[in-house]
């Protein structure tokens, strides 16, 4: 079942704080603007958000705080505004005119703060997800059914995100949605910070060194382990399982990748008496046998079709009740699974769900073989004898 997807995004601050990269709008009254005493003060310009901007209107002269914190205003050293809230630093401020005995304390003039623009995250998101137009046709079976699938060229798209705001469900949602039934059910992410870098550099080396020292050629070689720079996160558990998604996963810093990878390889192949060809294997529901063999159309029609080449003609009465499934194991090893169809058909337990790789091949029973057999003989003959 799907997680909340609000899990995804951070909690957002009960009110904004400053931080490198804001653009304020500051006005303090004869001082920025600068008048005189006899002049009448030149009003502070007004600046409106753009479209897609979530900011209303707001009024000053445009102040960058930099990137160690701090604005400078005219005839003041430097203010250490991060982390606090605009009411906040426009009470640093007056004090800070107050404490330089510019403005007068006993005065009545209290400096007009506002947010002109937030400070921007940009993150990288790489989507295989979206490829509706790069759609390749990768086998036509024997029923005349094409198999489709994307070329796994990736969409990236750099996404400024505002502060607080820079998660992964706001990078998701200025990319196209959550992910779509051709992905994974899952979510990469890629720090930018040079420990995340040396981690996965070193996770590569001491794979690389595990492999060269594997000399017995009657083994198998160490599987390559997970990653453990690479943050994933689900989008799908089986039901009564919380994720364990901690806050600070889903928060994106400076240059951090987002991967949603595409599920291409999840296939299962068909044979022997079922149409041949590459199917494509659900994402949101588990398939069993008995699905997987109506996805690719077994029916008695296609079998008698398929078995036309019999000795006694294409008279095939009794179904095929036998069912392989190849499945493939560690260490290039197979395993055959087999499946009654009889049986199969009134106990679901006995249907084994499809998993990615595996081939199903239909055969008939011996028993099965023979009685059509006999029937073909039959019709074919034996009413020649009863007219001659």
């Amino acid at each position: 079942m799907p997680i909340d997807i609000s899990l995804l995004a951070q909690e957002p601050p009960r009110q904004y704080t400053l931080g490198a990269g804001d653009v304020l709008g500051v006005t303090v009254d004869s001082i920025l603007p600068s008048t005189l005493p006899d002049q009448v003060p030149e009003p502070p310009p007004v600046h409106f958000p753009e479209q897609e901007d979530t900011l209303p209107p707001s009024t000053g002269f445009p102040i960058t705080v930099i990137d160690d914190g701090t604005i400078s205003l005219p005839l003041l050293d430097p203010i250490k505004v991060e982390g606090l809230t605009t009411d906040q630093a426009r009470d640093l401020i007056r004090r800070k005119y107050v404490e330089a005995n510019i403005l007068p304390e006993d005065r009545k003039i209290s400096p007009l703060v506002t947010v002109i623009k937030k400070r921007q995250i940009n993150v990288i998101v790489v989507r295989q997800d979206q490829q509706v137009s790069n759609v390749i046709l990768e086998q036509v079976n024997r029923s005349g059914r094409g198999v489709t699938a994307a070329d796994q060229s990736g969409e990236s798209t750099v996404v400024k995100l505002d502060a607080f705001e820079n998660d992964i469900l706001h990078a998701l949602s200025e990319t196209g949605g959550m992910p779509g039934t051709s992905a994974k059910n899952q979510i990469k992410i890629l720090r930018s910070e040079n420990k995340s870098r040396e981690e996965r550099r070193r996770f590569v080396e001491q794979y690389a060194q595990t492999i060269a020292t594997h000399v017995d050629p009657c083994s198998c070689p160490p599987p390559m382990p997970e990653d453990p720079s690479i943050l994933k996160i689900p989008l799908r558990l089986p039901p009564g399982v919380w994720p364990s998604i901690r806050p600070q996963d889903v928060i994106l810093e400076e240059g951090d990748v987002v991967l949603i990878e595409s599920r291409e390889n999840e296939f299962f192949y068909t044979g022997g008496l079922l149409p041949g060809g590459q199917w494509p294997i659900p994402r949101d529901y588990d398939l069993d046998a008995l699905g997987a063999m109506a996805i690719a159309g077994a029916g008695v029609s296609s079998i008698q079709r398929s078995s036309g080449g019999s000795l006694v003609g294409n008279t095939q009465l009794i179904p095929p009740g036998n069912l392989f499934i190849l499945r493939k194991t560690p260490c290039n090893g197979q395993i055959a699974i087999q499946v009654d169809l009889t049986k199969a058909v009134n106990n679901p337990s006995l249907r084994p769900i499809v998993q990615p790789g595996d081939t199903l091949i239909l055969q008939y029973k011996p028993c099965e073989e023979a009685i059509n057999f006999g029937i073909g003989a039959f019709f074919t003959f034996g009413i020649r004898e009863l007219f001659n």
